[in-house]
């Protein structure tokens, strides 16, 4: 009761201070780094010493497989590093006594350990995590896309079935952009950025902490910090996780893939007004993206464009969304940033 006190108090402390002060993105990103390096420093001086663990591998060709690794510093990263180079370039996430894992996140304790991939029997679960991260890239794009003066502010990712057609991340511009639609020129240009993410082959690197450390890093959001209190309440652990993706921070309900180098093409197709919210006018971007494993026909990847161009609806998103808008052209958009972090 202590703490749930204790956290109440630090998010309306925090929420009084994000009321206060809002900040340019450049900043808001600097203290979100800040706040997250800190935290993965004193996790990482958790294990001072070496302490060896034992992996035992499962999946074809690799049954009896063992790998000792170090304790809270290994990943199952680290373990594909000892095997082949397809391992190591195919796997998408793992399973670590059956329970998703990020690749980069570190290993805790003796245990069984499966590299997912999108040519598995079974890929559900990798394209899950998949569709999450091509909605995390949407996302980091949209973040640079705007001039300095315009703030966005991303809102939770609907959860998207990966039939649905089009992955979603869902968002609110600045009041002064209210009456800004994007045209097919501006959809090519988030295009291009995200696919200068693609291209530089970035890893998601995971880190599992308290609540007042996320409250901390999105201080200067009120929308996340409701999310940060909605995820906690939801995990029986009581945390969240946090991902970095060059200098960008995000926090996500569920496991992203290794790295933003797994896409292979990848669109934004569009981006509907869904009508006011809580927090504005709320909007929903999507798009379409195949991993490199698996890879369209242009006649196919046309007939899939054409169907990711529709609003995803609210049962396949989750949500109630109100009828979306027939998107005018507009040049309110900053052109493409001449590099990505």
């Amino acid at each position: 009761m202590a703490c749930r006190t204790m956290f109440q108090f630090y998010q309306s402390r925090l929420a009084s201070s994000a009321a206060a002060v809002r900040l340019s993105a450049a900043e808001a990103r600097s203290q979100r780094n800040a706040v997250f390096s800190k935290e993965q420093a004193r996790q990482r001086a958790l294990y001072p010493r070496t302490e060896k663990i034992e992996v035992s591998l499962q999946g074809p060709g690799l049954q009896g497989t063992l790998l000792v690794m170090n304790k809270g510093v290994s990943t199952p990263h680290s373990c594909a590093k000892h095997l082949t180079e397809w391992h190591l370039n195919s796997a998408a996430l793992a399973l670590v006594d059956g329970e998703p894992w990020p690749l980069h996140r570190p290993l805790t304790g003796s245990c069984s350990l499966s590299l997912l991939t999108f040519k598995d029997a079974d890929p559900l679960l990798a394209n899950q995590a998949y569709w999450q991260s091509c909605a995390a890239i949407l996302g980091q794009v949209l973040e640079d896309a705007f001039k300095d003066e315009y703030y966005v502010e991303l809102l939770p990712v609907p959860q998207v079935s990966v039939t649905a057609g089009a992955f979603c991340c869902d968002v609110v511009l600045d009041p002064q952009l209210d009456s800004w639609t994007p045209s097919e020129e501006s959809l090519l240009s988030l295009t291009r950025s995200a696919q200068r993410l693609v291209h530089q082959d970035l890893p998601w690197e995971p880190l599992e902490v308290a609540p007042p450390v996320a409250l901390e890093a999105f201080g200067h959001s009120r929308c996340k910090q409701q999310e940060v209190e909605e995820k906690a309440a939801q995990n029986p652990k009581g945390t969240v996780t946090l991902y970095r993706c060059g200098e960008h921070i995000l926090l996500s309900g569920g496991p992203l893939v290794a790295r933003t180098g797994l896409c292979s093409q990848y669109e934004v197709t569009a981006m509907h007004t869904l009508g006011e919210g809580r927090w504005g006018l709320h909007r929903r971007t999507q798009g379409l993206s195949l991993p490199l494993q698996l890879q369209a026909h242009h006649t196919v990847w046309r007939k899939l464009k054409k169907r990711a161009k529709k609003l995803v609806p609210a049962e396949s998103a989750n949500e109630t969304v109100p009828s979306a808008l027939t998107p005018p052209s507009s040049s309110e958009m900053a052109p493409p940033p001449t590099g990505q972090q």
